[in-house]
């Protein structure tokens, strides 16, 4: 492990003792509780909606999120460990057979909509059992 990778180890260790990270994924509905600051103040701005993608890569680790504002799309990608970042919260799981969701930026209605799923992520399931980890 070089001196970059220690580094990025130590900052993640501190963000992820102010904070807990949920276990999301792509298709998941997720507000995102983001640090604003104007001028002298500061303030918490919520930002709702789908995860259409991860990138796990240490302290650079990101996810994009994807809403529609006054019909039209917006979406932002939030660095995970950012400071600027105060929480994470899942609002809904969704049920998705890819990794990256970038095909919800062609569509939009119904047509944009995500399956909830009905299986829970941070439960373990029987010895034995298939998961999609294992299938």
């Amino acid at each position: 492990m070089n001196i970059l990778d220690q580094i990025g180890q130590i900052e993640m260790n501190k963000t992820l003792a102010q904070r807990d990270i949920p276990v999301f994924g792509a298709g998941d509905t997720v507000r995102i509780d983001v640090k604003v600051v104007e001028g002298t103040r500061e303030r918490i701005q919520a930002f709702e909606g789908v995860c259409i993608a991860r990138k796990s890569d240490g302290i650079n680790s990101s996810f994009t999120v994807r809403k529609i504002s006054y019909g039209e799309g917006v979406e932002r990608i939030f660095p995970l460990y950012s400071p600027r970042v105060s929480g994470i919260t899942v609002i809904r799981r969704g049920k998705v057979r890819r990794a990256k969701l970038y095909y919800l930026r062609g569509r939009t209605g119904k047509a944009a909509r995500i399956v909830e799923s009905t299986r829970d992520r941070n439960k373990p399931t029987a010895k034995g059992a298939k998961t999609s980890a294992t299938a």
